[in-house]
């Protein structure tokens, strides 16, 4: 068993290096005849939050919850409706190519399918060193391979490996090579979505410690997308919940999972295999999921939460700041919490 890997010091007088405020993002919807109305789906409403330098937060809810929309839109690759995108005090939000290329050895992401994500024609050397051909450009071959060796062995892959294909490496290697590929520039934000959802057990635990120790090393911010409420727990320092597009919960990591203070928060927590499924039923009632192509009267999440009353329905929760740096979207915040009990 690995040995955990200390969370790195937070600097809590130094401002966010990824600031997001009020951000929508909207798809718009085919029309149902040629005269019809323009309807458009909220992916991402009214969203909040920052990242700090050396800080993993963890962006957590089910799918359709907007996680991968919003990861695209801090890529840049997702046009935005409207808000702000600052990053390191850079606006990202309406940057055309020549605005973001300065930037884009600065954010990287680690994509979900190891393999997949890999150009199959390519040797694992040519897949690292890519990056560095066309945000690099100061750099010659030589110090190219240099730092390509480099970080390949940061990764624990050895010279072996350089000349290599995807298809003769498991997935574990794959995604490290996937995770060279992206720390090969030295960025400062690493966005992972669902990076390790596609690996067993034993290499998801080995990628995580990976990934923690080369935050520890080089102080970059991590936003980790994840569905895997114990891998949330195991990577990150903070958490944020999504459902539908807009944020349910915010809080400490340790906060969140010990006392969780949104009904949703609760009944993520009591949906992981083995819980009572008599206590599942009664933090989430069967309701249907909410129409985001039609202006919110009330909280999203009312057909489905047993606290639900008619103000639910009628107006949209505000976002309460608390003391302890959390942030709960609800009109009753909830205190007492009896974590759920596996099934005998």
């Amino acid at each position: 068993m690995t040995r955990p890997v200390a969370a790195p010091r937070l600097d809590a007088t130094a401002g966010p290096l990824l600031a997001v405020r009020q951000l929508r993002i909207q798809h718009r919807l085919p029309r149902a005849h040629p005269f019809a109305r323009p309807r458009y789906l909220r992916a991402v409403d009214e969203l909040n939050f920052n990242l700090h330098a050396g800080e993993t937060l963890a962006l957590v809810g089910e799918s359709g919850s907007g996680k991968s929309t919003l990861a695209r839109a801090l890529l840049g690759v997702q046009p935005v409706s409207s808000g702000s995108i600052r990053f390191d005090g850079h606006e990202l939000v309406g940057l055309d190519r020549r605005g973001w290329q300065p930037l884009r050895r600065q954010i990287q992401m680690v994509f979900q399918d190891p393999q997949g994500s890999l150009d199959p024609r390519m040797r694992v050397a040519q897949i690292v060193a890519e990056p560095l051909v066309y945000l690099c450009p100061e750099l010659d071959a030589a110090e190219r391979r240099h730092r390509v060796e480099q970080t390949l062995e940061r990764v624990g892959l050895g010279p072996e490996m350089l000349e290599c294909y995807p298809r003769q490496l498991s997935g574990g290697q794959c995604q490290r090579v996937g995770i060279a590929r992206a720390l090969v520039c030295g960025p400062r934000l690493l966005i992972c979505d669902e990076a390790v959802a596609a690996l067993d057990a034993v290499t998801q635990a080995q990628v995580l410690q990976l990934l923690r120790e080369i935050q520890m090393q080089t102080g970059m911010a991590m936003l980790f997308i994840t569905h895997d409420l114990a891998i949330a727990r195991q990577i990150s320092d903070r958490v944020l919940v999504m459902y539908y597009g807009r944020l349910m919960e915010q809080a400490p990591t340790r906060t969140l999972f010990a006392a969780p203070r949104h009904p949703y928060t609760r009944a993520l927590l009591a949906s992981v295999p083995g819980v009572d499924p008599a206590q599942r039923a009664a933090l989430l009632r069967p309701g249907a999921a909410p129409d985001t192509s039609v202006p919110s009267t009330g909280c999203l999440f009312a057909a489905r939460c047993p606290m639900a009353d008619e103000q639910c329905l009628r107006r949209v929760p505000p976002v309460h700041r608390l003391r302890d740096g959390s942030a709960v979207a609800c009109h009753y915040i909830a205190e007492a919490w009896v974590p759920p009990t596996k099934a005998a």
